[in-house]
């Protein structure tokens, strides 16, 4: 069996020379995990919050709220923590706040790991929107510039400093959204002082959804020792009856070079089934189970469990060990002119989009609403989601693994609308972003393309080289993976679909287009595939289209805003979708699996109501539509077992 195996190891290797000459830009963000050397303290809860209403929005630094406990300085709230501050009060000044607020929290570090110096204590906030400046014990730690995604600091030195002191961590937000940020908004300052009192403004934004603000992802802290696992990366094929997982170990610590490192493969029982030494190396794996998407197959999310062992002698000779453990799935992603295909079979997207927005939480992560949304999204017969318009937490995508959901993993870059903001300022953030980004989420295998934006304004002439350079740079991050970005530009004029691999077009036809005109539905979408397709021979995926529903309004004949109207903008499309996959249409992705909060305005009543289910979760009837859809597709497409099999019968709304 040693002869087959050669290419694929050559291929590896390859991939990962690829991976060496483009130098990850945030290596070292590891999702914590517990292990023998590695402990982690939640300091979720209720945090003490402020936020600065001075006229400047800057009193908190002039008067240095870092040095004391923020109630020492003046009048703090209770804040929960994850959570957006903005539902949480009835003050409506809060709701709608812009600018700094303040957080801090004393928390009890156990004693061990401050006496013992070969122990790294990281501070990790999971996200914050969207400017962050951390402090411990009133020192500077770490700041970071963007919401959706992780950042930490090594506090140990600091704790050290003062053992006897209180870790007291203080945690100042900024939501401000300027043009260079993602995603890009303004300020504009209302200066009429016959209309508006003095030092007025509003942020503008260009996206239709709430603002939410605050600290959104769990804050936590963890240890390692002094010499690590840095980061991982991994990359998987199989060819002939065997798999292999390529991996990459960086190490980081004083004693870094002298480290050896073990890597030990083992299933879903615990049963050793590879495993090898040094920092890079080839896993083979003999007669694999691959990873699958749900309803894709009769085993869906099959996860491998990676361990990493490593090993450095200490000062007095003793050996000092760190361990982590990474679940890595075997599966492999390509695309062809027509086809999108996992584990060299074609895969079709019917999904949703979504939102993490919920009651009270804003966007901050709720377990019960996480597993809710999982268990309508399995009943309703999805295999996929993008995470419209930005990242989201690690622990969603963790789940996507275990469920074999498959991922279309966003950047915050949704609504970059405006000329200024295809500047150098704006590509050099939005590179960054990328980098953070595909550094978190590269070892999920539920993640099978990268997008990066929604949106923008792709026919403007900066749009070509900006997004070249963001594709580009992308690819050089992960060329094992696709990227897209997601246009409603018309397709002769974007100046961005070139670079792309999967075109992925939004449009809402009979609603922001010939509004109540359900007949002209079929005609235009034709057009718009044939036109798309036409021009650039890429497979297509309809990331959006939809219709807003008042839930409970009914109407004969259909008329907007009707759930009967929902239905019939969605069977419209659906007879087209069902002619078009057999071509070189890949998916299909509604919008949006839930109602959701957006700013005020004449055009929105309590928020986006385009969701199949309502905000709490509800159904509509195009819930029953899209069911009896996707079930009849999954059965048509995938090997399930009996058990998932529904007839249509089963599936229709009473």
């Amino acid at each position: 069996m040693a002869c087959p195996v050669k290419p694929l190891q050559l291929h590896l290797i390859l991939l990962f020379a690829l991976w060496d000459v483009c130098s990850m830009i945030n290596s070292g963000m590891l999702f914590p995990r517990e292990s023998s050397s590695r402990e982690i303290k939640e300091l979720n809860g209720l945090w003490s919050f402020r936020a600065d209403l001075s006229p400047n929005r800057n009193l908190g630094f002039e008067q240095a709220w870092y040095k004391r406990r923020l109630a020492e300085t003046g009048p703090v709230l209770d804040m929960p923590v994850p959570a957006s501050y903005n539902d949480i009060t009835q003050d409506p000044k809060l709701r709608d706040f812009i600018g700094w607020v303040w957080y801090d929290r004393e928390v009890v570090v156990p004693s061990r790991w401050v006496a013992d110096k070969n122990i790294r204590v990281v501070l990790r906030v999971g996200s914050a929107h969207y400017y962050s400046v951390v402090w411990v014990n009133g020192v500077r730690v770490t700041e970071h510039d963007g919401g959706h995604l992780p950042f930490e600091a090594e506090i140990g030195g600091v704790l050290r400093g003062d053992p006897s002191a209180p870790c007291r961590i203080t945690i100042a937000v900024n939501n401000t959204l300027t043009l260079q940020t993602l995603p890009p908004g303004h300020i504009q300052y209302l200066n009429d002082p016959t209309r508006y009192p003095k030092g007025y403004f509003v942020q503008n934004t260009y996206f239709d959804f709430f603002n939410y603000a605050g600290i959104h992802r769990s804050v936590r802290l963890y240890t390692t020792p002094q010499t690590y696992v840095n980061d991982i990366t991994v990359g998987t094929d199989f060819a002939d009856g065997l798999g292999a997982i390529a991996y990459d170990v960086a190490v980081a610590g004083s004693a870094s070079s002298n480290a050896s490192l073990k890597v030990t493969l083992t299933d879903g029982e615990g049963r050793r089934v590879a495993t090898a030494t040094g920092p890079k190396g080839v896993l083979n794996v003999l007669a694999p189970t691959l990873w699958w998407p749900y309803l894709m197959h009769e085993r869906p999310g099959f996860l491998y469990n990676m361990e990493v062992c490593l090993q450095v002698a200490g000062a007095r000779g003793e050996v000092l060990e760190d361990r982590y453990t990474l679940p890595v799935g075997i599966r492999t992603v390509k695309v062809t002119s027509t086809q999108f295909l996992i584990n060299d079979k074609p895969f079709y997207f019917h999904g949703v989009n979504k939102h993490e927005d919920s009651d009270i939480r804003g966007k901050g992560f709720d377990w019960p609403l996480v597993v809710k949304d999982f268990n309508l999204m399995k009943w309703l017969g999805a295999n996929s989601f993008r995470t419209s318009h930005y990242p989201y937490d690690e622990e969603i995508l963790h789940m996507c693994d275990r469920h074999g959901i498959v991922v279309i993993d966003e950047s915050p870059g949704v609504g970059i609308r405006d000329i200024r903001s295809f500047g150098n300022a704006s590509l050099a953030h939005h590179l960054e972003v990328m980098g953070e980004l595909v550094t978190r989420d590269k070892n999920h295998p539920s993640v099978v393309m990268w997008s990066v934006a929604n949106e923008p304004a792709s026919e403007m002439p900066p749009a070509g080289l900006y997004f070249e350079t963001v594709i580009a740079h992308t690819k050089a991050l992960d060329p094992t993976r696709p990227v897209t970005y997601v246009t409603n530009s018309n397709y002769a004029r974007d100046k961005g679909a070139p670079f792309v691999d999967v075109i992925c077009v939004n449009s809402y036809l009979s609603w922001y287009h010939d509004p109540g005109a359900l007949d002209v539905i079929s005609l235009q979408l034709n057009t718009q595939f044939e036109e798309w397709y036409g021009k650039y021979k890429k497979p297509i995926i309809q990331s959006e289209y939809g219709a807003d529903v008042v839930p409970g309004l009914h109407s004969d004949p259909p008329v907007m805003f009707s759930e009967e109207y929902q239905v019939m903008v969605l069977r419209s499309y659906h007879e087209v979708f069902d002619q078009k996959r057999k071509q070189y249409v890949v998916g299909e992705l509604i919008w949006n699996f839930a109602d959701f909060m957006t700013a005020q305005g004449v055009t929105r009543v309590v928020g986006n109501k385009k969701g199949i289910f309502t905000r709490q979760r509800q159904p509509k009837a195009g819930a029953y539509t899209l069911r009896e859809r996707y079930w009849r597709i999954a059965n048509e497409t995938g090997l399930l077992p009996p058990w998932t099999k529904y007839p249509c019968s089963q599936l229709r709304s009473p």
